[in-house]
């Protein structure tokens, strides 16, 4: 991870070790749901069925626990050991979990040496390979720990249209070496217009334009400029400021790599592991492999 990206997941996680905590453990959430829905468990019970059983879940790249804590819910704290992993936040997510049973949380680096974790029945690795400086590697480095018959879930961020990838990386240069303070002020002002632009709740009805990376349909305003122009996140569950650090979290990292879907199962292919669930929208692509 280089210099700027490291920097930035720390000062992300320290001066905001709570945000989404909630959000993700809430199944009313859209958070919640964003998180089982494009993983292919539908549900909580669907969740709890998938981990029933498993010996030890991963976690890598769990940044303040969240997620860790949501394997944890919805898992036996008894029969299943939950591992966290974080270069920058294994501290603030051992703050945000405390005594919670059966979880260890340590301090990894993903393209480092991970042998002495042992091996896993699920991995969850989502949001964290793409800010790797060799995705690839860093995958088949957390990959290598799946037992046999285990499965990785994975989450990377896909290429966008042109206009938006443009848009996204002017805006990444211009923020590279302001502070914490300035980005977030910057952040303010893009999730201003991303609360504007949803309050209007107004739709449009699209054509094609493949030119562009635009697919045809009837689009809320706010997500068809989210989708084809510029990131401009808003979600009215978060308060304004978790809202703007979300916005920071895509701007301010260097490392911010988009990926194709072929490009991704060419890395399943290469590790050996069986496709068994993908899902890819406007933002990603989530997929699940199995260890023959």
């Amino acid at each position: 991870m280089s210099d700027n990206t490291a920097r930035s997941f720390r000062d992300k996680w320290e001066q905001n070790p709570a945000l989404a905590l909630a959000q993700t453990l809430d199944e009313r959430s859209e958070i919640y749901r964003w998180i089982l829905g494009r993983n292919g468990f539908g549900d909580a019970a669907g969740l709890r069925a998938y981990l029933a059983g498993k010996a030890r879940v991963l976690d890598a790249g769990c940044g303040n626990g969240r997620v860790t804590a949501l394997l944890r819910s919805h898992s036996d704290p008894t029969d299943t050991e939950i591992v966290g992993i974080d270069l920058v936040a294994a501290d603030v997510a051992r703050a945000n979990l405390g005594q919670t049973p059966n979880v260890k949380l340590l301090q990894k680096d993903l393209l480092e040496n991970l042998a002495d974790l042992g091996q896993f029945d699920f991995i969850y690795c989502q949001e964290v390979l793409h800010h790797t400086a060799d995705p690839e590697r860093a995958f088949q480095n957390v990959a290598s720990l799946l037992a046999p018959g285990g499965e990785i879930a994975i989450y990377v961020y896909a290429k966008k249209a042109p206009v938006r990838e443009f848009v996204d990386d002017f805006v990444r240069a211009r923020v590279a070496q302001l502070p914490y303070e300035e980005v977030i002020r910057v952040s303010e002002q893009i999730t201003a217009l991303g609360k504007s632009l949803a309050e209007a709740k107004t739709e449009i009805e699209v054509p094609d334009i493949p030119a562009l990376g635009i697919v045809a349909g009837r689009y809320d305003v706010q997500r068809f400029i989210y989708h084809f122009f510029m990131k401009c996140f808003w979600n009215p569950e978060l308060s304004f400021h978790d809202n703007a650090v979300i916005n920071y979290d895509w701007y301010h990292p260097q490392l911010c790599s988009r990926h194709t879907l072929e490009e991704v199962r060419g890395w399943f292919a290469r590790a050996r592991l069986v496709v068994t669930h993908e899902f890819v929208d406007f933002y990603g692509i989530t997929m699940r492999g199995k260890r023959a």
